[in-house]
């Protein structure tokens, strides 16, 4: 959420659920950045209201976590996951608002695009690492790697993995034979907390990485992963 600058200097509470893997925010500082209003809570009960007459309930895309108040007490508060939190965006009457929802078209255009012509996502990828100030050789061993990745993980899905939970006992078992670290080991040894491990190799490193699940995945029928 912050890498597009949504909410400028306004301070929207969060908090991380580690069991999920997501941030969650809290709705009402999203709604009284992006509104002004006077009175958040009454706002967001009144979206919530006229949202439920037209036949759906923002509640089932809310969680009541606990966050720290103005008085430094922690109360239940409703937050909302970043995708979750998108679609209430879509539900706000704010002018504050349409520049988020024409990035949610625009960015919803281009997956449709991406589906029809995959090659638009790589292009699009690799223009991203660009701006960042990756090295062109650096970018194509990422890229690549990304492609050997995708074929494992969509080898693993095959053979009956069936969300990110077991995607990463999987990796975590690579990654300790590659380079005897789990994931979050090399990411402490690296000084990372969430970003992303791969955008952080070395050459070396993507290189025996890519070599490492590309082996995997050319291993006996036998050798893959299968429920038990």
């Amino acid at each position: 959420m912050s890498a597009i600058k949504l909410f400028e200097s306004k301070k929207i509470r969060s908090v991380w659920d580690a069991l999920e893997e997501k941030w969650y925010f809290s709705i009402v500082d999203v709604v009284g950045a992006l509104t002004d209003s006077p009175d958040p809570k009454d706002y967001w009960y009144r979206i919530k209201k006229r949202e439920k007459v037209s036949g759906f309930q923002l509640s089932t895309i809310c969680r009541q976590l606990k966050l720290e108040s103005a008085d430094g007490k922690k109360y239940l508060t409703d937050c909302a996951s970043t995708e979750g939190l998108l679609r209430i965006i879509q539900a706000i009457p704010s002018p504050k608002a349409e520049p988020f929802k024409l990035w949610l078209a625009k960015v919803g255009y281009q997956r449709l695009e991406e589906i029809e012509n995959p090659e638009l996502a790589m292009a699009r990828m690799q223009e991203l690492y660009e701006k960042k100030g990756y090295p062109k050789s650096w970018i194509d061993k990422r890229m690549r790697g990304i492609a050997v990745r995708l074929d494992l993980t969509d080898e693993w899905k095959n053979r009956g993995a069936r969300n990110s939970r077991e995607y990463a006992v999987l990796t975590n078992e690579i990654m300790q034979g590659a380079f005897d670290l789990k994931i979050d080991d090399y990411k402490a040894v690296k000084g990372l907390d969430r970003e992303n491990l791969r955008d952080h190799m070395t050459d070396m490193e993507l290189i025996l990485t890519m070599l490492a699940e590309a082996t995997t995945n050319d291993t006996t029928p036998g050798s893959g992963y299968s429920r038990t």
